[in-house]
């Protein structure tokens, strides 16, 4: 299990904002390595290139590892607290009549 400074040093070195899907954190961690692979960074410095490639590898390995070792919670409680606002919406109001029309359909 990595520390909370190990996972949050390899979310900086990934560019990532405290919260992310795994989609996000596949896309940049793509993203950066299409930018510093030794063989994509045209010009620069090979040695601060292949650098770079490194740590981003890193820093994926320790956040993929993280996240496959996340527990998931299935309760009711939790996945409530993730609810669109149009989901919240109707299950807070539902069907309510003053959100209905004359003829009794919603608007």
């Amino acid at each position: 299990m990595q520390t909370f400074a190990e996972i949050s040093a390899a979310r900086r070195v990934l560019e990532l904002p405290e919260t992310a899907t795994m989609r996000q954190i596949k896309a940049q961690y793509r993203r950066l390595l299409a930018k510093w692979h030794p063989d994509l960074c045209g010009g620069a410095d090979q040695q601060e290139c292949a650098a770079r490639t490194r740590a981003i590898i890193a820093a994926y390995k320790v956040i993929s590892r993280y996240c496959s070792e996340y527990e998931y919670s299935f309760a009711e409680e939790v996945a409530q607290r993730h609810l669109t606002p149009e989901e919240w919406w109707l299950r807070r109001f539902g069907n309510a009549p003053m959100w209905q029309d004359e003829k009794g359909e919603e608007e």
